[in-house]
């Protein structure tokens, strides 16, 4: 028997039947070392002084590929990029969640308050506490946030770990379905089996591997031009749908996905239409309200890479450059002063 759920928010739209897949999902992406390019140089003092490798694919309004550097068929972890397909297989199986909590659903959060409070209200919804989340315990990602909570003795915690808003949503999707709630994280789970035939249906390809993410909850093997290709399903979706709810979410609630002052935020704010998740190990998606969309890993993981090498891939789906100026380079200072930067490689920029 279902225990009781709670009515869904006046802001919440009814859920729309999920959609049946167009066909079967192709076979999964090879698990092999990725044949990774230089991507970014880092000079200092007009010398190339290191080199970031990593894969950037650039998906047209077609959806074909218009540009690919590295492996981009590679089997890799795309972590916290892949949260909104995490959110929408929630809304297929009937969350009720919208706006600024719906975002918080998909975010990697900084710790702020307003994270740490839309968390424990989607707990609230479900008749739960903190207790039930089965994340690992953390300080706030933000360093400032961090070292406020540091200075007032605050130990870590469920609630302030950056993946509290995805936790807490998905044992309210438990909840709301009558499945089990300690199990929650368990890859054999009903709700994360949901999880993996959505990443499957989005991506259209079958998961190479199943491991566990940083936070606990399971993380699904893809290719980089699948994250690509589901993001650009959720940004171009039909108003009503679970991708389309999903993205008008995020597209409103940026800093509720991420943090002030974030990247992603920032990024949002500045490309009109632009839907933007990072994550961990140099992993960055952004796709264009007309399915325009960039995928970018850094094989090192280096998150300072990741900005100027997302803005020269946006320029390459036909973003005005002028609007990426703040993120085009990643400033290198020497005794205080800059000397140098961050920018993407030639055969990027052409």
């Amino acid at each position: 028997m279902h225990p009781t759920s709670p009515s869904p928010s006046p802001s919440a739209p009814a859920p729309a039947p999920a959609p049946a897949p167009a066909s079967a999902p192709a076979s999964a992406p090879a698990i092999r070392e990725p044949l990774h390019a230089p991507v970014a140089h880092l000079v200092r003092g007009g010398v190339v002084e290191g080199i970031h490798y990593g894969s950037v694919v650039v998906l047209g309004p077609d959806g074909g590929v218009d540009f690919q550097l590295g492996d981009i068929e590679a089997a890799f972890y795309p972590r916290s990029a892949v949260k909104p397909v995490q959110a929408v297989a929630m809304l297929r199986a009937g969350l009720p969640l919208a706006g600024p909590l719906l975002a918080l659903a998909a975010a990697s959060h900084s710790g702020e308050d307003r994270h740490l409070t839309g968390s424990r209200r989607i707990l609230e919804l479900a008749g739960l506490t903190e207790d039930a989340l089965r994340n690992v315990p953390d300080l706030p990602l933000d360093p400032a946030v961090r070292d406020t909570w540091i200075r007032e003795g605050r130990p870590p915690s469920r609630l302030a770990q950056n993946c509290s808003g995805k936790h807490a949503a998905m044992l309210h999707t438990a909840h709301l379905n009558g499945w089990t709630l300690d199990d929650y994280l368990d890859p054999a789970h009903p709700l994360q089996q949901a999880v993996a035939a959505t990443v499957e249906d989005l991506t259209g390809r079958r998961v190479a591997r199943v491991t566990v993410d940083g936070c606990g909850a399971p993380l699904f093997a893809i290719s980089l031009h699948g994250l690509a290709r589901a993001t650009a399903r959720i940004a171009t979706a039909p108003p009503g749908t679970p991708e389309a709810r999903m993205a008008d979410a995020l597209r409103a609630h940026p800093e509720m996905a991420s943090g002030s002052g974030r990247e992603p935020a920032a990024l949002m704010a500045a490309v009109p239409g632009l839907l933007a998740k990072d994550g961990y190990e140099g992993v960055q998606v952004a796709a264009l309200p007309d399915g325009r969309t960039v995928a970018v890993k850094i094989s090192d993981g280096a998150g300072r890479a990741r900005g100027p090498v997302t803005a020269a891939a946006l320029t390459r789906a036909g973003v005005d450059p002028s609007l990426l100026t703040p993120f085009a380079e990643t400033p290198l200072l020497g005794g205080g002063h800059p000397v140098g930067h961050i920018r993407p490689a030639p055969a990027i920029t052409g």
